[in-house]
């Protein structure tokens, strides 16, 4: 039997890491913690994740449950060349990642503050921005089971993307990060819906200060508006909140009390374990009951991922996360009607 096959379209980023105890004023200079290097990309590291929550650590990239691809584009550098071999030493395939001539390959200057965890990114595109509409006349063959599209590459090479998903009934998972503000009809084409706080915020015009998401009202009708069947909500520390739309069923998985070391890369572990997880089980377990599960699988490794410095270095293993006891203790969710009347959807993992 074949395996799924995942297919990432996005960027990929080299990271420029600098550790502080706070950030500086306008016009003050700090002495920092540390400064690093690293692989990244929302694109990248979603693939990584997939790749990584797939299989056991030291094991073959053939022992994996699924296939692994990226997409994407990088420039004629030292830094796409180490983008590219990052991938393949985590089972990613690359033949769709172009090497754009002339270009340079994307950045990411992070600062993290060391006490909370907390990050700030600044984001060059470079390469991912030569990502046309153009360079997507049809998608891959063979069609991937699932496609995973984030907005680190031009906004009309998604929307083409998602049209020609669409026709062909390839099933998508959409993290609009950076956060964006998308035509209606774009929405049609995804059946999974990743944001946190701030671009759930953003892509229904809300506000973060005026709610928590956490908690019914009319920026979750916005959000269930949008049309997406399975719709989830990371909220950092607090866990993450999942809404089957088609159900009208709600569960909030509450976040693992651990140390924060950085928590750049732990939205990113989330999609790939989540994704990684509904390939696995192939589209027929779509379930509310399944998908809780794989839910609480996924904030699980998002925890792993903070407790540890760096991003794609900082994500775990299949095996570094324990799925037996995440099943055990899922809980079976509310109905939309028990949460419009206050009814907590929470349960500890």
């Amino acid at each position: 039997m074949a395996k799924p096959i995942i297919t990432i379209i996005g960027s990929l980023n080299t990271d420029l890491i600098t550790r502080t105890t706070r950030i500086p004023a306008a016009g003050e200079t700090l002495i920092t913690s540390s400064y690093d290097t690293g692989c990244g990309g929302k694109g990248a590291n979603q693939a990584v994740a997939c790749a990584r929550l797939s299989r056991k650590k030291g094991s073959a990239a053939e022992e994996a449950g699924c296939a692994v691809n990226m997409i994407g584009a990088v420039g004629d550098d030292m830094f796409g060349r180490d983008l590219i071999n990052e991938l393949v030493s985590n089972g990613v395939g690359v033949d769709g990642v172009r090497v754009k001539g002339g270009e340079k390959s994307g950045v990411a200057v992070i600062i993290v503050e060391e006490e909370s965890g907390e990050n700030r990114i600044l984001m060059s595109p470079n390469a991912n921005y030569a990502l046309k509409p153009s360079d997507f006349e049809s998608l891959p063959d063979p069609l991937p089971d699932l496609i995973i599209l984030q907005l680190e590459i031009p906004l009309s090479t998604v929307l083409h993307i998602l049209a020609l998903a669409r026709e062909k009934d390839v099933e998508v998972l959409l993290n609009p990060a950076p956060a964006a503000q998308l035509p209606r009809e774009a929405y049609l084409a995804v059946q999974h819906l990743v944001v946190n706080e701030t671009e759930a915020s953003i892509i229904t015009g809300t506000t973060t200060q005026t709610h928590s998401w956490a908690l019914w009202g009319e920026h979750m009708e916005r959000l269930i508006g949008l049309g997406v069947r399975h719709i989830l909500v990371t909220l950092g520390a607090e866990g993450v909140i999942y809404l089957d739309t088609e159900l009208q069923r709600v569960l909030r998985v509450l976040g693992e009390e651990v140390a924060v070391v950085d928590s750049t890369g732990a939205g990113d572990t989330f999609v790939g374990a989540y994704a990684g997880a509904l390939a696995v089980s192939g589209k027929g377990c779509r379930d509310f009951p399944h998908v809780m599960h794989v839910v609480a699988f996924a904030n699980r490794a998002a925890a792993k991922t903070v407790q540890r410095g760096g991003v794609q270095s900082a994500i775990p293993w299949r095996d570094e996360v324990s799925l037996e006891s995440t099943l055990a203790s899922a809980g079976s969710g509310i109905s939309f009607d028990e949460w419009k009347q206050g009814v907590d959807p929470a349960i500890r993992q």
